[in-house]
């Protein structure tokens, strides 16, 4: 296994995207409900955000609900909120103890109240955190993310506060939800499935990916540590060539 030693501390990916796949498949192999896949991965989501922190990552937004999983059947949908205020409520104590501030991107009004309740009160308990930023991707998605953006442009143009030729692709970054927080470097996506599912679309168009056959509930910190080193290992060039990057 991949350790610490191996790590270039010094070309550590400012901000981290997860794609946390394969809950439902890891359940049905040990003959479980969804859920209890769902369930069995929050050991992952500690170890991934604990050795991130451990490693000098100062961002890292983990996908756990997005707009398209409202299609899921009912009673995993209400399983997941329910596990998703457990959770937040059980966290809150380690995120503090590590410094570690809580956000969340997406249409939150969108999930039930007591979620939302949750998720302010740790968020508030949490924002002096300055070792790392969590961030969760709570009913997102992309698209969303896109349209929102163009809607708010929208109406700035329409209101005057913004003209159309000053729109450019910084104007556009300013207007999503992730404006405050660099563009991820490395994503990283269990299960082998080679997408990225509506997920910051706008966000990746230059980041690494990492694609793992393992389930989400099977990652562990050292499948992370696995990713950072893969990361460092390939050349970011940009557009450029490769002898553009050396003299760079």
């Amino acid at each position: 296994m991949t350790g610490k030693a191996e790590i270039d501390t010094q070309n550590i990916p400012a901000h981290v995207a997860v794609i946390m796949d394969g809950n439902g498949r890891w359940a049905k192999q040990r003959g479980g409900l969804r859920v209890f896949g769902h369930q069995s991965a929050i050991t992952a989501v500690r170890e991934t955000v604990e050795e991130a922190a451990a490693l000098g990552v100062r961002y890292l937004t983990l996908y756990a609900f997005s707009t398209e999983n409202w299609n899921r059947p009912a009673l995993e949908v209400m399983a997941l909120m329910q596990l998703l205020v457990h959770t937040i409520r059980q966290e809150t104590a380690t995120l503090l103890k590590n410094s570690i501030r809580l956000e969340a991107i997406g249409d939150i009004s969108t999930l039930p109240k007591n979620c939302q309740r949750e998720l302010a009160e740790a968020m508030e308990l949490t924002k002096a955190g300055t070792r790392m930023t969590l961030v969760l991707a709570l009913s997102y998605s992309g698209r969303w993310d896109l349209t929102q953006a163009t809607r708010r442009m929208a109406a700035d143009v329409a209101s005057g506060q913004l003209q159309p030729a000053e729109v450019s692709e910084k104007t556009v970054a300013s207007y999503l939800v992730t404006a405050n927080m660099p563009d991820p470097e490395l994503l990283i996506r269990t299960s082998g499935e080679q997408r990225i599912s509506n997920f910051l679309l706008w966000q990746l168009a230059y980041t690494e990916l990492y694609i793992t056959d393992l389930l989400w509930p099977d990652f562990r910190k050292e499948h992370f540590r696995e990713a950072i080193m893969a990361y460092q290992r390939r050349e970011r060039r940009f557009g450029k060539t490769s002898e553009q990057v050396a003299v760079s």
